[in-house]
């Protein structure tokens, strides 16, 4: 596998992996109800995140199938890697590694799984660093920032591998600040960072923001999540299970702008993001939202 130097999304194909809970639910429309079964299809056809945390079980084991897969079929692997202790503050979709020693050994056993054989895109912990003063005391932001610095170095040193550390959305963390969250957490040493991963705000809003926040952090580059994005935030920016949501931009490497590498679909659109506003568990397959999404896809 030859060294990721560049833009890792050019002249590359991502991974579109079956048996996700949109191409299950596409198949068990596809002979009672053709039309809705095309909706799905706009999700389950496109390539998209594949989410690893501590429900994962054997990190190495199941990454190594799931990057495999995709090298099989000539393709990379989009990586959300979400196990950061104390996780999401405890709300919908709480958990995460125990302790700081059982994250880097996570971590480590996620660099095995990938290898540096093969090629895979890492969104590195969503909401980690916008969290950071919510929850955790002085003493532990430190400590997520260094854990996070710690897992850019493990996985940017395989060859195939180019990281992206999250830093929420443009509506979160002012630029400022975020950018010193990112230069604790290594970003420096990383591909670069992601923005609106699971959340819905507009691709010309978050632009303006990472282009702010590569000028602060003295050049880096951006991935945007795209993929619930088509209709933006709701008038009062609900982030679980919004309704009236729409499909987003495609993924794509063509942005036209050298500081975003790609628009990504890095949540998968359909599944829950908590029980909220009538859903199921976070991660679960919510259709009503599903069809809502695809039905109010952006042209």
């Amino acid at each position: 596998m030859p060294e990721v130097t560049g833009n890792p999304f050019v002249d590359v194909d991502f991974f579109v992996p079956p048996y996700t809970n949109a191409d299950q639910a596409r198949r068990r429309l596809e002979r009672t109800n053709p039309a809705d079964a095309a909706l799905i299809a706009k999700i389950a056809d496109t390539p998209q995140g594949r989410w690893f945390g501590e429900w994962s079980g054997d990190i190495a084991t199941v990454a190594s199938n799931y990057v495999k897969a995709a090298h099989n079929k000539g393709k990379a692997a989009l990586i959300v890697a979400y196990n950061v202790p104390n996780r999401d503050c405890g709300q919908y979709s709480s958990g995460g590694a125990g302790d700081p020693d059982a994250y880097r050994a996570w971590i480590a056993g996620l660099a095995k799984g990938i290898s540096a054989e093969r090629r895979a895109v890492v969104i590195l912990e969503p909401d980690a660093l916008p969290q950071l003063e919510e929850c955790l005391s002085e003493e532990d932001q430190a400590q997520r920032q260094a854990l996070i610095a710690e897992a850019v170095d493990t996985l940017e040193a395989l060859p195939g591998v180019a990281v992206y550390v999250d830093a929420g959305h443009s509506a979160w963390v002012p630029a400022e600040e975020m950018a010193k969250r990112l230069i604790a957490a290594g970003v420096r040493k990383a591909r670069g960072f992601s923005l609106n991963v699971s959340n819905y705000r507009r691709d010309e809003e978050l632009i303006a923001y990472g282009d702010k926040l590569v000028e602060l952090i003295g050049g880096t580059h951006y991935i945007i999540d795209s993929g619930r994005n088509g209709q933006g935030p709701t008038d009062d920016s609900q982030w679980c299970n919004p309704a009236g949501r729409g499909l987003g931009r495609m993924p794509t490497a063509d942005t036209g702008n050298p500081n975003v590498d790609a628009f990504v679909w890095a949540k998968n659109p359909g599944e829950s993001d908590g029980e909220c506003n009538g859903g199921p568990p976070a991660g679960q397959w919510f259709h009503e939202r599903a069809m809502e999404m695809a039905r109010n896809a952006a042209p």
